[in-house]
């Protein structure tokens, strides 16, 4: 694992960190391949149940570094930020990884950040964030995702508000427009969402997880296509002893204790 990218197993929790505070957590080639391997990490470990991403230092991220990444990405097409991994932290150019990914922001959180935001499933924002999707004052435009998940998950009118004029936008403007969920006090967003991941590790990982697969399948193929799903994993699921485990807990009025099987 590169040093520009931090691991962290607390509990069922996975906590990955992007560390280049020092060039405010541009992400170069090594950050994206970083972050997509600790992604596989997170994915194959059973063990493993929600991640947290979030980034080292006062910003999230200025965005790419386009001095190294420009070139190669000009050079072979924009494929190039999923590396080779099987997971596409934004994803776009392959999966997306199959668990849930909370997100916390703050300071600049500019260009990718709001990419990889629109790639998680939940985001907690500090209220000194500072949002730019500022690709086209840069003569390029957003090639991240932005262009088709922003309108489906922001709304057209919100997606075009920031996509086309570039300008700045807060933690309040994008409480309102659904790119985060939770505002909280600067210094505290890390904390809010490793709770809210270990709120979301306490619950059936497979339920989680195929909660998760059917709304994403739902996003893409539409209704019937979700119904399909729901009609080829409930009968597994129904049958699971983490489902019996819940109905256990239930009569016995006691938290459940589930073991994703």
């Amino acid at each position: 694992m590169t040093s520009k990218i931090t691991t962290e197993r607390l509990g069922h929790v996975f906590a990955i960190g992007v560390n280049r505070a020092e060039k405010r957590n541009a992400f170069d080639l090594e950050t994206i391949d970083g972050l997509a391997e600790a992604y596989e990490v997170f994915a194959d470990d059973a063990e493993l149940r929600v991640a947290v991403v979030f980034a080292h230092g006062a910003h999230f991220s200025a965005g790419l570094d386009l001095a190294e990444v420009g070139p190669k990405v000009a050079a072979d097409g924009p494929q190039t930020l999923a590396g080779n991994r099987r997971y596409d932290p934004f994803g776009v150019w392959r999966p997306q990884v199959p668990k849930p990914v909370v997100m916390a922001v703050q300071g600049i959180a500019f260009t990718l950040s709001i990419e990889l935001a629109l790639a998680c499933d939940i985001v907690i924002a500090a209220d000194d964030v500072r949002f730019r999707q500022l690709e086209v004052g840069r003569g390029i435009l957003p090639f991240g995702g932005a262009t088709f998940r922003a309108p489906a998950k922001l709304g057209w009118g919100n997606a075009m508000r920031f996509l086309l004029t570039g300008e700045e936008f807060g933690a309040e403007q994008a409480l309102r427009i659904g790119l985060v969920q939770e505002v909280v006090p600067a210094g505290s967003e890390r904390a809010r969402a490793l709770a809210l991941a270990e709120l979301i590790a306490r619950q059936a990982p497979l339920g989680v997880q195929q909660t998760l697969q059917n709304a994403r399948i739902a996003e893409v193929g539409g209704q019937a296509a979700a119904a399909e799903h729901l009609r080829s994993v409930l009968p597994a699921i129904l049958a699971s002893e983490d489902a019996r485990e819940g109905m256990q807990s239930f009569i016995e009025r006691r938290e459940a204790r589930f073991s994703g099987k």
